[in-house]
């Protein structure tokens, strides 16, 4: 069975927008607020501090590393010479519930994990200084791995708790590899509990516990994303689509699709068509 961060990166659909440098001889101060955009920062030399739309200000020094995995506005500035590699990337799937469970900065320490990350930073850096044939494809999949591995890091290293802290709970992990997997499975909280090899209530206990949400609604939820993405296809109608995610009939769908969505399919599929022929 894949594995649940695989299955999650590939629902995500990252897709990169590119890589410069940034060089700055004295005191800058560099604001990122494109809507969609998620920021990737690599301190090459210099120092800088980090701070978020909310006044979170984190420091960073030459070596590190850091991620903003849900797109927040930011501003990188410091009162000496800075050199950054900065990129970005987008979600293919935006509204993905997965992506609302992961942290606004992910940061890997110059001093950690610099081994996994370090050919990927120096890669990229040479790409973007030297562009040259088949640059951008090369740099997208860079961007991935850099990514993942960013991802990696904070699962490994971050406290036991929310989306990626659950990954390493094996039980957890599991059960949700299979979930991701085959999310049209029968799924109720004793076959979840089954996946998980724990009782009912030690395994509601405990997935509400990591994740903040109660099983079932992580399971709803899942669905309608893939719903979402399903209905985009116009040679699956409604109920194949209903019938693909576990549900007996096409209104027992469409009442869990509006309840969670807000939208009815009908509305998806049309605006799909009108988006086609527009």
């Amino acid at each position: 069975m894949v594995d649940a961060l695989t299955a999650v990166l590939r629902e995500l659909r990252f897709e990169s927008v590119g890589y410069r440098w940034l060089r700055f001889d004295d005191g800058f101060e560099f604001h990122f607020a494109q809507a969609g955009l998620r920021g990737v920062h690599a301190i090459q030399a210099g120092s800088c501090e980090l701070q978020l739309h909310d006044g979170t200000t984190i420091p960073l020094a030459a070596g590190d590393l850091v991620v903003l995995p849900r797109g927040d506005s930011h501003v990188l500035r410091s009162d000496r010479a800075c050199i950054i590699l900065c990129g970005a990337f987008l979600v293919g799937e935006a509204a993905h519930p997965v992506l609302g469970a992961l942290p606004h900065v992910i940061t890997v320490p110059r001093d950690d994990e610099m081994i996994a990350v370090r050919p990927l930073l120096d890669a990229l850096g040479a790409e973007a200084t030297t562009p040259s044939e088949g640059g951008e494809v090369v740099m997208a999949r860079l961007s991935d791995a850099l990514v993942v591995q960013a991802l990696r890091h904070y699962a490994r290293t971050a406290p036991a708790s929310g989306w990626l802290g659950a990954l390493r709970d094996p039980d957890l992990a599991r059960v949700l590899a299979a979930v991701h997997t085959e999310p049209g499975r029968a799924w109720n909280l004793a076959t979840l509990a089954s996946e998980a090899r724990m009782s009912r209530a030690t395994f509601s206990a405990r997935f509400t516990a990591m994740l903040g949400q109660p099983a079932m609604r992580y399971v709803t939820s899942i669905r309608m994303q893939r719903a979402r993405v399903l209905l985009r296809d116009d040679q699956l109608t409604v109920a194949a689509v209903a019938s693909r995610l576990g549900y007996s009939s096409e209104p027992s769908f469409a009442m869990a699709f509006k309840r969670v969505t807000g939208q009815s399919p009908g509305s998806v599929r049309a605006a799909v068509a009108a988006d086609q022929e527009g």
